[in-house]
């Protein structure tokens, strides 16, 4: 799913935007760490703890916005949720989360934390947000097997992943990095329908080209780690 997140202040702003009755449904699903019950309520305390510091951009927000036609479980977008939550160091930071549908946009979420800590009311460093939502995103794509948009798929090696001492062997043999062999892999198959696709995805990538003829003799036709769909 597309992960777009922002640090920003204007609580009753975001509340009202939140709340605007041009979706067919909205839906408070949870209020966690608030006094509040309502959404208003709620983002009125985190501006209020925020006085007591100099934090101006004192709300991270963030949307999740899977494919139009997924049919995703509230559990799938909590799990999401929890994993962006521990990756940018929010756990157990007070969150809103509201649920919108809006006609062929489907079903998608919203997840709002305070930043403050009330321990020591200090605001929660956020570091790389853009590049660590991009990653869980390319993930999520993965493992919920959706078409990967083509502006989500890397272009660049980037996080290491598991593979296999197999794995290993086959791209030191290709005087290539592993990591990057398996990440390149998964885009160039999330952007890809066909045996053809796939093809055409890999040989665009630049640091796929030199391997392509050993990934479609391994990879293709039959089941794979580095790669779990098989086309047909």
């Amino acid at each position: 799913m597309i992960l777009v997140g922002n640090q920003r202040g204007g609580a009753k702003e975001l509340a009202l935007h939140l709340l605007k009755d041009e979706n067919d449904h909205v839906e408070i699903h949870e209020l966690r760490g608030f006094v509040a019950r309502d959404l208003r309520g709620a983002f009125n305390e985190a501006y209020t703890v925020s006085r007591g510091t100099r934090c101006k951009q004192y709300l991270f927000s963030l949307s999740l916005n899977p494919p139009a036609m997924a049919n995703v479980r509230t559990e799938d977008f909590e799990a999401a949720i929890a994993r962006i939550e521990t990756e940018l160091g929010l756990t157990g930071q007070p969150r809103a989360i509201v649920f919108h549908e809006k006609g062929a946009r489907g079903r998608h979420a919203h997840c709002v934390w305070s930043r403050i800590r009330a321990d020591d009311m200090k605001a929660v460093q956020l570091s790389f947000t853009h590049k660590k939502l991009m990653r869980i995103a390319r993930e999520l794509y993965i493992e919920h097997r959706w078409k990967m948009p083509r502006g989500l798929a890397q272009s660049t090696a980037s996080d290491p992943r598991n593979f296999t001492l197999a794995q290993w062997q086959q791209a030191k043999r290709s005087s290539q990095d592993p990591r990057a062999i398996k990440t390149a892999i998964q885009d160039a198959w999330a952007i890809s329908e066909t045996k053809d696709a796939l093809r055409q995805a890999s040989e665009e990538r630049a640091d796929l080209r030199p391997i392509v003829p050993p990934i479609f003799r391994r990879v293709l036709g039959f089941q794979s780690d580095l790669m779990r769909p098989v086309f047909p």
